[in-house]
């Protein structure tokens, strides 16, 4: 049941609609109650429903339901991933099964031309793993093709086998960092994690990195940037492989889905480094790319690319076109809902925001799966300012202490000691408000943060210290935030 479950939340809203259609399509004999019991977990309920569907105790059938219900829903998902993956792909795995099947049948040249086309499609898309299974295969009947220059095939598939190897070394090195990351604690052991895999795996940017390659580089040099809160640092980095896949450009087509991951990290790098106009430029370019190829990859970047245009039309200045967007948004994205929050809390539409953060039922364990700690971090930052300003007393204090608990140990080990600093402040402010204009509090912030230069200072430190500021010089919080992150 709790595997059922797992899989239903897995699903988007059009999804699982879908999936009841697609159910009631495929049942037979008017057996109806695999819906009726998918209906039954959507809503919820999962007591005696063995009594509900059978009108009796009836665990053996109810079990048996359950099994089947779960059978098809995985078929659904695998149905519609095979529906999004990319025709080319599926067509070399046709052309190869075919040929392997006329080889075998001693149909030597039909096998060995659509073997032929196999190959010239599988090299079109760069696809290592499928050229590697389609040379063993011209090389295992190479005796039955006299036409077969072994000499060449061997050099290919060498070459092949090259960069198949080169690919997989990355991913192997993209795993162990990935992992890596996500347990440790320090941001000096980030950057020696990093700087090991790369060598250990001989990783570098060239021309020979393939678009997931250069996706996977990207990406992961974002994560972590994000991690460390310096997106500034990576520039250098991100620019350099950018320049790689530029020179790649009229392979883009052929990798859509990468290319429109490659436009997201620059728009998302960019931001982050408050180059505003430069990351809305990659905006405009994702939105296009998500229109091609009949809009395959629309659905999959809809939230991402929704999250950089509200956030770049927030910070510079035009909140009303962002919550223009936000008002729109079908999306389920959890990073949308924050960013939701933030924009209310920036208007000072506190009660709006809040309304946000209590449909968030889910506890932070789960969302930090969902979502990262960092998210849980920004997301209690700002419930903890909400009810400051909705005067919630006994609520204020208790999410402090929950803070405190919570992140406190997280944070002095990547030395972000200032945001319990920038808590206890908030909580000084809630409790002696008029303090907070006097000359000694404004002192007292000097000393308590040492803030990194502006251009490297986190965008999200910076909107946080923004409530902070505005209250210590009596000013709107939204125009104080703007005035912080501009670089002029």
């Amino acid at each position: 049941m709790n595997k059922i479950l797992l899989i239903i939340n897995s699903l988007s809203i059009e999804n699982r609609q879908n999936f009841i259609l697609w159910l009631k399509n495929k049942n037979r004999r008017g057996d109806v109650k695999n819906v009726i019991l998918f209906n039954y977990l959507l809503k919820g309920e999962t007591n005696a429903l063995d009594i509900k569907l059978y009108g009796k105790p009836n665990k053996n059938a109810f079990h048996a339901l359950c099994k089947r219900l779960q059978d098809n829903l995985l078929d659904f998902i695998a149905t519609k991933s095979f529906e999004g993956e990319t025709s080319e792909e599926l067509e070399v795995l046709k052309l190869l099964v075919v040929s392997r099947l006329f080889l075998e049948q001693k149909e030597y040249k039909l096998g060995y031309n659509t073997l032929a086309r196999a190959e010239k499609l599988a090299s079109f898309i760069d696809h290592y793993s499928l050229l590697n299974e389609i040379y063993h295969t011209k090389i295992q009947y190479a005796h039955c093709n006299s036409l077969v220059n072994l000499y060449t095939t061997f050099k290919l598939a060498d070459s092949n086998m090259e960069a198949f190897q080169k690919d997989f070394k990355l991913n192997m090195a993209y795993a162990e960092i990935k992992e890596k990351i996500l347990i440790t604690k320090s941001l000096e052991k980030i950057d020696t994690i990093v700087e090991n895999a790369f060598t250990k795996y001989k990783v570098s940017i060239n021309a020979s990195l393939s678009y997931k390659s250069l996706y996977q580089l990207m990406n992961l040099t974002s994560i972590t940037a994000k991690l460390q809160r310096n997106y500034y640092r990576i520039t250098p980095f991100i620019e350099e492989a950018y320049a790689v896949v530029n020179s790649k450009e009229t392979l883009a087509y052929k990798h859509l889905y990468y290319h429109i991951g490659i436009l997201q990290v620059m728009a998302m790098v960019h931001f982050r480094n408050k180059s505003f106009k430069k990351s809305m430029a990659f905006v405009v370019k994702m939105e296009k790319e998500m229109l091609k190829n009949k809009k395959a990859y629309y659905k999959r970047f809809l939230a991402d690319v929704t999250v950089l245009k509200v956030l770049n039309y927030n910070y510079t200045g035009n909140f009303n076109k962002a919550l223009q967007i936000l008002s729109k948004n079908k999306t389920e994205a959890l990073d949308i809902e924050l960013i939701h929050t933030m924009c209310f809390f920036q208007q000072n539409r506190f009660r709006d925001a809040y309304s946000i953060i209590k449909r968030l039922y889910h506890s932070d364990v789960w969302y930090e799966k969902k979502a990262g700690w960092l998210w849980v971090l920004k997301k209690s930052i700002l419930e903890i300012l909400l009810l400051i300003e909705l005067d919630e007393l006994d609520l204020v204090l208790l999410r402090v202490k929950s803070f405190k608990i919570k992140f406190k140990e997280r944070l002095i080990a990547i030395n972000e000691e200032r945001v319990l600093t920038f808590i206890q402040l908030a909580l000084t402010y809630y409790e002696s408000p008029k303090n907070v204009n006097t000359s000694s509090f404004k002192e007292k912030v000097e000393r308590s943060f040492d803030w990194k230069d502006n251009r490297e200072e986190d965008i999200y430190v910076m909107s946080f210290y923004a409530w902070l500021k505005a209250k210590m010089e009596k000013r709107e919080l939204y125009t104080t935030t703007l005035e912080l992150v501009s670089l002029q």
